[in-house]
């Protein structure tokens, strides 16, 4: 395999729904070990980097139990399936029991064949891993109590919802301090030394079967925060950081081996520090959902060291469908956004189609919702696009772009370039419901003294420039509500290029 591109895209399944579908399609039982070469191909033919089979691991029996009790949990069931049944809900995949492949899946065998078909198309693998707490039936509670935070009786008897008997001994249920207890799920400590090691060799193997992991609410074992939610309960705080143990053994072993954190709470560049590739960039997401062009463009100039290391997201399996969040239209613009930024870019399964309803993880079966195709369509042009190495390897610039006196609509521009080699991309975006006009400054000084031509990828328009404009006062665009430009620009002469 070629070393991972600066700027991957990832791909994330729900791989029980998929292989689910896939054996109703094919009218037999379908695991990661038979999936058809062509269902492979339809996956990864758009160019996607690396797949993220979202919940391989073995789920818990103990945790189906205690979901099927909790009636919050049932009603957001019934939500996504009004014709829900219990046998629907197999457990979550981050209530791991074991870090083994389920067996419904087709266990370790089935995850390496689909690992190999994987690597015969050039993609790689990502998988889970769930560092802050296990399942109340994973081996570790009654072999190794000592790795968990515990309790005591009279917190057991007031207070169920958070701390659990199980073998003689009280556990915590796991948690973040912002929530109610998980009460699936128990609390590993951190701060001890044996669950390190033994945390440290779990994902050794994982990384044996892949090549890297989604680590589950990252932040929550930083000892900043692990301390301030548990206290005195975790003991000693530790001389170094779990991250800092956990990630060099690892990347000592398997280089090239990716580390993706699921994180909030402006903790991104703090664990960035202590060695993720990448950190889940909440902020994009929410600022594309609720505010304008200029407060993307505020976030767009932090460090380029920051932003090359975040991942970036419109959906995935903890929000809401990207359809329902967004207008059509909004949609593609958002779309275009963050699939053009740098740093690592994340879909979903369902996204390109437009499924609305989302699924809880819990769940084995979806409904059947009608493909939008105008919407399919765009993501094909879309990946058309940004399927090149200029977008995968090149150098990403925030672009400025000004506007008149009388004319604040260039705030709601946002545009940007990509450069490798001999190619130039520009990326003109507007984030706003009305009409917005611009001049956009290109950040590239040889542009001087000659013709260009500029065409866009996404609707074939060609537009030639002369270089002496771009470059003072900058390219004019004008672009209708959420309507974007993503421009090859190359030298030209009439409709000659150079």
């Amino acid at each position: 395999m070629k070393p991972w591109p600066k700027h991957p895209i990832i791909y994330e399944i729900s791989t029980w729904v998929w292989l689910q579908e896939l054996s109703q399609k094919y009218k037999g039982r379908v695991t990661l070990a038979s999936v058809p070469q062509e269902e492979w191909a339809s996956v990864t033919d758009l160019g996607f980097d690396a797949v993220w089979l979202m919940g391989v691991w073995e789920r818990s029996p103990t945790g189906i139990q205690v979901a099927n009790k909790n009636q919050s949990l049932i009603a957001d069931f019934r939500r996504a399936l009004t014709d829900f049944r219990p046998e629907d809900n197999i457990g979550s995949p981050y209530c791991v029991r074991r870090y083994v492949v389920d067996n419904h899946l087709g266990g370790p065998e089935g995850l390496a064949i689909a690992r190999q078909e994987l690597k015969k198309l050039g993609v790689r693998l990502i998988l889970d891993f769930v560092p802050n707490h296990v399942a109340r039936d994973h081996p570790w509670v009654i072999e190794h109590p000592e790795y968990f935070i515990q309790g005591t009786a009279g917190e057991a008897s007031h207070d169920p919802t958070s701390f659990v008997e199980i073998g003689g001994k009280v556990f915590a249920c796991g948690r973040d301090p912002y929530f109610p207890a998980w009460q699936d799920v128990l609390q590993v400590n951190a701060f001890q030394p044996a669950l390190r090691q033994a945390a440290i060799e779990a994902v050794s193997d994982i990384a044996s079967q892949c090549d890297g992991v989604r680590c589950d609410m990252a932040m929550l074992l930083l000892t900043a925060i692990f301390e301030r939610t548990w206290g005195s309960r975790a003991g000693q705080r530790p001389a170094t950081e779990y991250w800092v143990n956990m990630i060099p053994a690892i990347k000592k072993v398997y280089p090239d081996f990716l580390f993706i954190a699921e994180a909030y709470w402006d903790l991104e560049w703090e664990l960035q520090q202590q060695g993720f590739d990448f950190c889940y960039d909440k902020k994009l997401y929410d600022r594309l959902e609720h505010d304008n062009g200029e407060s993307v463009r505020l976030h767009l100039c932090a460090d380029l060291a920051y932003q090359t290391k975040l991942l970036r997201f419109i959906e995935n399996h903890d929000e809401p469908r990207a359809a329902v969040i967004f207008s059509p239209e909004k949609e593609r613009a958002a779309s275009v956004t963050m699939a053009t930024l740098l740093g690592a870019k994340l879909f979903h399964e369902g996204q390109f189609e437009g499924r609305r309803v989302r699924l809880p993880v819990f769940l084995g079966r979806r409904p059947d919702e009608p493909v939008d195709e105008a919407l399919q369509t765009f993501y094909e042009k879309l990946f058309a696009a940004i399927n090149t190495p200029v977008f995968r390897d090149g150098q990403w610039l925030l672009c400025e772009r000004t506007g008149w006196p009388d004319n604040p609509s260039f705030q709601n521009l946002v545009a940007w370039s990509w450069v490798k080699d001999d190619n130039r991309c520009l990326v003109v975006i507007n984030l706003s419901d009305s009409v917005a006009q611009a001049r956009v400054q290109l950040p590239w000084s040889d542009v001087r003294g000659k013709p260009w031509r500029l065409v866009d990828a996404l609707s074939g328009t060609t537009y030639d420039r002369d270089g002496d404009e771009m470059l003072s006062p900058g390219l004019y665009v004008e672009l209708g509500p959420w309507n974007y430009h993503v421009f090859r620009v190359a030298a030209g002469d009439g409709d000659k290029l150079i």
